[in-house]
């Protein structure tokens, strides 16, 4: 029996990711204690904030799914709500195992379930994705505006000068430097091969057309407002469903929301490396950016592995309920 390298590639597009994420959470973890994990989670961690920021990390995704509906409609696609959100339920569970695969999932079950164009639907995600990157961007230069002050006077006051990041910069070892430049790299690579397969699509025009379609949808939005709206609620309640989790730990309750915004900032960019959930290149980005604002290693350690670990399970718990309401889901003929 012969292996294409259509099997390959799609052997190393699961495995690749997996191997990635892991040799950078062995190399965070190599020395680490278990058991001092385990008396944490079990006598030191206040998991009432841990339930209470479940409600927006599933709210963001619902939100999303609310948004999806404002650029399906101007193109004549009628879907039910229950049918979109289980789709973005699934994309985040799907993307765990094959990163960036849940954008086409979740137009697939949209084009199953609802009759939509898959082309058309994978147009509005690209738009919705543009969006996103605009609200980070926006959200990213305005932290870095505020936190400035905050740099320039920690080195002021420590007598330190404004070159002191460099130093801390230097406490890098090499390894930690090889992890960023791998990073850099299978993000860069990755993203070539998420636009070639999106070019494949131009081999057909009336696919291509469909997909132009989605991208121009924004332009028809009947209310922008509440797109707008929308838009600024899903990441309001990414954030949310982050911060809450810093007062589970006696380590990060007192950093502040402003600490959060930088961390979370910072994890939104990292996750863009092609991994399980962002698994390792996040943990990587998070942990060093705590540790800038006086968090011990180790405690930076526990706060990275169980919040990821804990947040990761969620959005497979929602994957899997989905995709049974999905199964049990007829088909709408309408």
């Amino acid at each position: 029996m012969t292996i294409s390298k259509r099997h390959i590639r799609k052997v190393l597009n699961i495995a690749l990711p997996i191997v990635l994420g892991g040799a950078i959470l062995y190399w965070m973890y190599r020395d680490f204690d278990w058991q001092a994990l385990q008396h944490v989670m079990l006598h030191e961690m206040n998991w009432w904030w841990m339930l209470a920021s479940f409600p927006f990390g599933i709210l963001a995704q619902t939100f999303r799914a609310w948004r999806w509906r404002q650029v399906l409609e101007p193109m004549g696609e009628r879907t039910r709500t229950l049918t979109r959100v289980n789709a973005v339920f699934l994309s985040y569970a799907s993307s765990l195992i094959v990163p960036r695969i849940g954008e086409f999932l979740r137009c697939g079950v949209l084009a199953k379930k609802e009759g939509t164009n898959f082309a058309r639907a994978l147009g509005t995600v690209v738009t919705e994705r543009a969006v996103d990157s605009i609200i980070v961007l926006i959200f990213s230069a305005l932290v870095l505006l505020m936190q400035m002050p905050v740099f320039l006077s920690f080195f002021s006051h420590t007598g330190t000068r404004i070159d002191a990041l460099m130093s801390f910069l230097g406490m890098f070892s090499t390894a930690g430097y090889i992890v960023v430049a791998i990073c850099a790299l299978v993000t860069l690579v990755g993203g070539y091969f998420f636009v070639k397969r999106l070019a494949l699509y131009d081999k057909v025009r009336t696919t291509l057309q469909g997909l132009l379609d989605g991208v121009m949808s924004l332009r028809r939005v009947g209310n922008i407002p509440l797109f707008l709206f929308y838009s600024v609620a899903i990441w309001i309640s990414y954030f949310l469903h982050y911060y809450l989790t810093f007062f589970c730990f006696e380590g990060t309750a007192s950093l502040g929301m402003m600490c959060a915004l930088v961390t979370f900032i910072v994890g939104s960019v990292a996750v863009l490396v092609p991994t399980p959930n962002g698994a390792g290149s996040w943990h990587f980005a998070v942990k060093t950016m705590l540790i800038l604002y006086g968090v011990a290693d180790n405690e930076a350690l526990y706060f990275v592995l169980i919040v990821h670990t804990v947040q990761t399970l969620l959005v497979a718990v929602l994957g899997i309920l989905a995709w049974i309401s999905v199964t049990m889901t007829s088909r709408n003929n309408v």
